[in-house]
């Protein structure tokens, strides 16, 4: 199995997708024109773009995460509570408690008859516990009497459940009555499916402090991507499913997003289809929009700002030009990651321009016309999108009015708080990776592990389905070659969008992840989507090669599955295709 593993799988898919290029037609006379009239959707591709959509929205929601966790908390700050014990209700061993907000502490102590009191030691709120159920060992068994939590810190506290060895809920009454009023949700032990996980104690948290006027304590990045998780929480309340939902929703919406965009590039059905199918198996599209952090907004806004940017340049309507400039401004409110794009479109405006002029057919006063509407569209509504973005910060703090002096300073303060903390930023992690890693897989970073009694794990991490990934990267060499020789706008289109999305990061020295690469995955798949354009009218069997190369996708997305949502499995180093692979 270890043979097989560690060589005969990777080195088939490698293969098999070395084999798709060498099979693709001549680049130097292959047909790279569509057909016009093939690009407009049709009743087909509504059809293709509901399957598709619809099978990954049910893969993507299921074990998502539960849809109930504890709703009031209390503020423990200074605080003692007493939590009567039922005296018939059984022997407490351990307690189950769940964390709200805050970083600080809690003790534990234990009365019978209100004069002797016993600690049954202490409970520590990081910034890592937030939202999270703890089971929490006491030092003593009690019957009875009166469990009193002091807290220390500004720590908020959601529920306390004492338990018997049996896992039995021994009843609590208290004059708090939040923090037993939800007895019944404690979970077995704590897990991604009832607590939160990696980055979700930042994101999550801040969501749920914009919601409640709390001054947020994560201020390392834009809010409006926290403000969308908001949303998820505001209607299916402050539990793992509703922190997720937003996120995954948008994934979900990136397929049909990126059918019609694979549709105005290339035509025809087969490739916008695969495109599109090889996004729906790609593991860190499905990793990483369910989980809740902030990059599957930024990611989802640059992809509708290159889809309206492609549309602008192809059909000319400035309307799309707007759209472009109004989804350029919410991805900059989500991640600054957002302006690497935006100096990609950049690139792209000015090369349409300069031809537009060489050709005659733009003259001075439409040129600064065309300036004039860029600079509303791609500045001004940018900055005013950005500004509104930080409301939360300002009601929290009292400054309401978005034009105000103090207002305007709050959200400069930011930014300048922003760049000192990113550009500054030295720290190492077990699961860190560079940009070079990035391109054939090498580092995935691992975002839950679990292990089971019975010699089971359950875990996952965010890196590239290998077939788009490895396939993605040679493709690139073909539309390079397609966009200098033979002058493909849309093969030039995908690369600079590539581009733009990478080679911010090769300057970058702070600690980088895989997850930063997601970006690029748009552009991956529409890379290969060039690719399957070509091969579909230049071969009588172009479109089996297209679908072929899709299948093959599938079925390694079907094996990673359990590394991608977290079931359980057995430790048979199936999926270790690379040393540096942790599954």
């Amino acid at each position: 199995m270890n043979h097989l593993t560690r060589y005969i799988l990777p080195a088939l898919t490698f293969l098999l997708i070395t084999l798709f290029f060498l099979l693709l037609p001549d680049l130097r006379d292959c047909s790279l024109r569509g057909e016009k009239s093939n690009r407009r959707l049709d009743r087909l591709d509504a059809l293709l773009m509901a399957v598709v959509t619809l099978v990954y929205g049910v893969l993507a929601f299921t074990r998502l995460g539960d849809t109930k966790a504890p709703q009031s908390f209390v503020n423990m700050e200074g605080r003692t509570v007493e939590l009567d014990l039922d005296l018939y209700g059984g022997t407490a061993s351990h307690l189950m408690v769940y964390t709200g907000v805050g970083i600080g502490r809690y003790t534990l102590d234990y009365t019978t008859d209100g004069s002797d009191s016993f600690s049954l030691g202490e409970l520590e709120q990081s910034h890592a516990d937030v939202l999270k159920w703890h089971d929490v060992d006491i030092d003593y068994y009690i019957t009875g009497g009166t469990l009193c939590i002091s807290g220390y810190g500004n720590v908020w506290l959601g529920e306390v459940v004492a338990l018997t060895e049996e896992g039995e809920i021994v009843p609590l009454t208290s004059s708090a009555a939040a923090l037993c009023d939800e007895q019944t949700l404690a979970p077995e032990k704590q897990n991604f499916l009832n607590s939160s996980y990696f980055d979700e104690i930042y994101h999550a948290r801040t969501a749920w402090e914009h919601l409640n006027g709390v001054y947020p304590y994560e201020i390392t990045h834009p809010p409006l991507g926290k403000i969308i998780i908001g949303l998820g929480i505001s209607l299916f309340g402050m539990t793992p499913f509703g922190w997720r939902f937003s996120g995954t929703l948008l994934g979900v919406l990136m397929l049909p997003l990126l059918y019609v965009f694979a549709k105005k590039l290339f035509g025809g059905h087969t490739a916008p289809a695969a495109t599109t199918l090889l996004m729906a198996t790609d593991f860190m599209h499905f990793v990483q929009t369910r989980i809740a952090t902030i990059d599957t907004y930024a990611v989802f806004f640059i992809l509708l700002m290159y889809l309206f940017m492609y549309l602008f340049i192809t059909e000319g309507r400035k309307r799309d030009l707007a759209l472009c400039g109004l989804f350029f401004g919410l991805g900059a409110a989500s991640k600054w990651t957002c302006l690497y794009a935006g100096a990609g479109l950049a690139v792209i405006w000015l090369i349409w321009v300069l031809g537009r002029l060489r050709k005659g057919e733009m003259d001075g006063k439409s040129f600064l016309k065309h300036c004039g509407f860029c600079v509303v569209f791609f500045i001004l509504l940018p900055v005013l999108i950005y500004d509104l973005s930080y409301l939360p910060y300002g009601i929290a703090s009292g400054k309401t009015n978005p034009f105000s002096p103090a207002y305007i300073q709050m959200v400069l303060d930011n930014q300048q708080y922003m760049f000192t903390y990113h550009s500054g930023l030295v720290a190492t992690h077990p699961y860190s990776s560079t940009w070079y890693q990035w391109l054939l897989d090498i580092r995935p970073i691992l975002y839950y592990l679990e292990y089971f009694p019975d010699g089971t794990h359950a875990s996952f991490g965010a890196f590239v389905n290998p077939v788009l990934c490895w396939g993605g990267l040679l493709s690139l060499f073909v539309l390079a070659f397609l966009a200098v020789y033979r002058r493909d706008t849309a093969s030039g289109f995908i690369l600079l969008g590539y581009l733009a999305q990478l080679l911010p990061w090769v300057l970058v020295p702070r600690l980088t992840f895989a997850y930063h690469y997601f970006p690029c995955t748009i552009f991956l798949a529409l890379s290969l989507g060039r690719c399957f354009s070509i091969s579909r009218r230049s071969l009588p069997y172009g479109q089996v090669l297209a679908l072929g190369y899709t299948a093959l996708s599938l079925a390694v997305f079907a094996l990673f599955y359990p590394a991608l949502a977290g079931l359980p499995v057995h430790s048979t180093g199936l999926l270790s295709w690379l040393p540096t692979w942790p599954f």
